[in-house]
């Protein structure tokens, strides 16, 4: 039997691109990257294990924020190079700048507009 893992087409990285949507609304929450530990810590601790580019380590979606993202399910698309996290995210707050999700800007009328409101100053968020 092979590895799961195996079955993931990985970038020249070593990484998957991850979406995580509520599983309650159905709302695409954030997008982020995965490595083959992220994605087998996501699975065996049922909790959203990204991989950080920018800070070059694994990123436990929360261990700062406390918003923690519980996985519900996983779903690999059918080019096997996009997996789908089914989330419950703790607080409601995914983005880093307070917001339900990082998808907060709206194009309209030729510009990007801000649609969503910030629940929660990062300032308190991130001490």
């Amino acid at each position: 039997m092979s590895d799961w893992l195996d079955e993931i087409k990985w970038d020249a990285d070593g990484l998957v691109p991850a979406i995580a949507q509520d599983a309650g609304s159905g709302r695409v929450l954030m997008f982020a990257w995965m490595n083959r530990e992220s994605l087998r810590l996501s699975a065996e601790e049922g909790r959203a294990v990204y991989w950080s580019r920018s800070r070059g380590k694994l990123w436990r979606k929360g261990e700062e924020s406390g918003h923690v993202q519980r996985i519900k399910e996983m779903r690999l698309d059918c080019d096997a190079d996009v997996v789908l996290l089914s989330i419950e995210q703790v607080g409601g707050i995914a983005c880093h700048t307070g917001r339900e999700s990082c998808f907060y800007r709206r194009f309209e009328d030729g510009r990007w507009i801000e649609a969503d409101a910030v629940l929660k100053n990062p300032d308190e968020i991130y001490a």
